[in-house]
């Protein structure tokens, strides 16, 4: 799987979706997990504050409507932030690129990841797209949702 090589090209992802330049086709499954992982080590929990407006913000620069079928999805943004923040927190000052190429070759680095947790119903519900749903499936829980993480 393709994904940003350094940590320089998780700033500039993360810093083109702050600032609404970065180019949509270059907005993938991996930047999304990159711009999370930049953010809570720049902002701490403060990203789950931050990062659902930036990402409404940025749809619409892109020409994405934030409707109850496409663009900005609630439960699919804060599973993925608490991942991303269980990850980071399981390797104090490791390089964000290196957490990332692990988080990206876990089960997470699949885009369906989350329907292990959610039916595809209740996952692509208008309902989960405005705010959290608990799964339906399995118990969620970051520290666990990806599989082995090997090496903390």
């Amino acid at each position: 799987m393709s994904h940003p090589a350094s940590d320089v090209d998780i700033e500039r992802i993360a810093r083109g979706l702050i600032e609404r330049t970065l180019p949509k086709r270059e907005w993938t499954h991996a930047a999304h997990f990159a711009a999370a992982l930049w953010l809570l080590r720049d902002r701490g929990d403060a990203a789950f504050q931050a990062m659902p407006p930036l990402i409404r913000a940025y749809n619409e620069s892109t020409g994405v409507a934030n409707t109850d079928t496409s663009g900005y999805h609630e439960t699919i943004t804060l599973a993925s932030l608490r991942v991303a923040r269980a990850w980071l927190s399981e390797r104090p000052g490791m390089a964000l690129q290196a957490i990332l190429g692990e988080l990206l070759a876990s089960a997470c680095g699949r885009s369906d990841w989350l329907l292990a947790y959610w039916s595809r119903e209740r996952l692509l519900s208008a309902a989960a797209r405005r705010a959290w749903m608990d799964p339906d499936l399995r118990a969620f829980t970051a520290e666990m949702a990806c599989g082995p993480r090997g090496g903390t």
